[in-house]
């Protein structure tokens, strides 16, 4: 059986009961370290990281056919999570049975903590990426955008800044969110671009409180 389960933001204080009951029983958890350290007891773990991420994965697939195997997923597992990329090998590894277990994302809690509807809000994923052309398209409307940024923020300024948006536009970059060290950050994107934020953000564009 493979469980592909979302741990939330980063904080335990995130997790669902039935994420820890899942991790805590299973015979394999797989994560990135960040993640496996939320759960010291388990015995038998596999470290994922963008070098060995796809490789992992598959291996995590393969013992899946005669283990019980947990994915930790920071977030939720649907929204720039680990279930795309295992959704893939599950096509090629059919006889594998597979359970999603929902959580809360950094999104989410991102919109709480401004006390911001997202019912109607772009929402886009720059993960792994930096092709920031759409969010050039998002930015024709009025509705409120939440990125996830690639890992430098600075860059996504700084080509809002070469694409003609002002620097004055203030933007709200919510970094390290459930942690102790948690910041909200308002600011504008000229400032943005000249400073480094943590890679562990969202970035909220055309929205006041």
């Amino acid at each position: 059986m493979l469980y592909i389960v979302g741990i939330g933001p980063g904080s335990k204080d995130f997790l669902t009961p039935i994420a820890e009951e899942i991790a805590n029983t299973v015979d394999i958890l797989v994560g990135s370290k960040r993640a496996l350290d939320l759960f010291p007891q388990a015995t038998r773990k596999i470290v994922l990281n963008a070098k060995n991420m796809n490789k992992m994965l598959e291996y995590s697939v393969k013992l899946a056919r005669n283990n019980d195997v947990c994915i930790l997923s920071t977030g939720d597992p649907g929204f720039s999570g680990v279930l795309k990329p295992v959704k893939k090998l599950l096509s090629k590894y059919k006889n594998v049975e597979l359970e999603v277990i929902p959580g809360i994302s950094s999104i989410q809690l991102c919109a709480a903590k401004l006390k911001m509807p997202w019912d109607n809000v772009n929402l886009l994923t720059l993960h792994g990426r930096k092709d920031y052309k759409k969010l050039l398209k998002f930015l024709n409307d009025d509705k409120p955008i939440m990125v996830l940024p690639s890992k430098d923020v600075n860059d996504l300024a700084k080509f809002l800044l070469n694409n003609g948006i002002s620097g004055d536009k203030e933007i709200i970059i919510c970094e390290r969110l459930s942690y102790p060290d948690e910041k909200i950050t308002k600011i504008s994107l000229k400032e943005a671009a000249e400073r480094k934020f943590s890679y562990m953000c969202v970035v909220v564009i055309n929205y006041s409180e």
